[in-house]
């Protein structure tokens, strides 16, 4: 059985797109006939995979953003609305990858990139979303929020409240046919990310995670993105308040 994601015209706005899983659902979300707007920090990224996928003729519209401002934040949703005509599904990636750093700043920062970034994302979107025909919400967590592992502290404790707040949208938003579900990678790998650097700073940890998994590797960024860009379709009409953990089996957790 053939399934059409149906998103064909649909308008998405992804958080750090420009590597990695945001980058990867974002070239799914083209691929399947979506337009997109997407941000990230750094400006000479963000013109580059705007230029990389231009050529394919997507409608794709980037913007260089610091998560974590709260302000510009809020503007580059209402902005990236008027731009595509509306918007049909928020995709929240972003972290602030506060792992293994002590003192109050790391759960600071968590809070208004991880958190935050995510609430004040959602909030803005929300009246474009109340006028769309398919509205979805898609949260990326982490294993790390289901389980204590070496990102114990600011980023385990605030992706775990990301799946807990999305799925409260999920029953609270149910009535308006607004979904909202949570995607959790386990350790992904791809050039310029955080596996990379510790395999190069730090590789007996690296050995030790890739030990975990009994799969023998790490996810590719296409593999997490599959799962978002499904939970964002119409396809995934009936699904809502679901945590779709995707990590190999990396987790020994059950989920009833």
């Amino acid at each position: 059985m053939d399934v059409d994601l149906q998103l064909e015209g649909l308008r998405a706005l992804v958080t750090g797109g420009t590597k990695g899983i945001g980058r990867a659902v974002v070239e799914g979300l083209v691929a399947e006939g979506a337009s997109v707007a997407f941000c990230a920090r750094t400006e000479s990224d963000v013109t580059a995979a705007v230029e990389e996928l231009q050529d394919g003729g997507a409608t794709v519209v980037g913007t260089a953003l610091d998560i974590g401002d709260g302000p510009a934040l809020i503007q580059w949703v209402n902005d990236s609305a008027a731009e595509l005509g509306g918007i049909d599904i928020v995709v929240a990636n972003v972290s602030a990858l506060a792992i293994g750093i002590e003192g109050e700043e790391p759960w600071k920062q968590s809070f208004e990139v991880d958190l935050m970034g995510t609430v004040r994302m959602v909030d803005a979107a929300m009246p474009f979303l109340g006028r769309s025909q398919a509205p979805s919400i898609v949260t990326v967590s982490s294993v790390s929020a289901r389980e204590i592992d070496f990102a114990a502290g600011p980023y385990g404790t605030f992706k775990a409240a990301i799946v807990h707040y999305t799925q409260g949208l999920a029953f609270q938003l149910a009535g308006k046919g607004i979904r909202a579900n949570t995607v959790s990678p386990g350790n992904t790998y791809f050039p310029g990310g955080v596996w990379e650097s510790v395999e190069s700073g730090n590789p007996q940890l690296f050995a030790d995670s890739l030990a975990l998994n009994p799969t023998g590797r790490m996810a590719r960024p296409e593999e997490i993105a599959r799962g978002v860009v499904f939970l964002a379709s119409p396809a995934a009409s009936f699904v809502s308040g679901t945590n779709l953990v995707i990590d190999g089996a990396l987790t020994r957790g059950v989920q009833f």
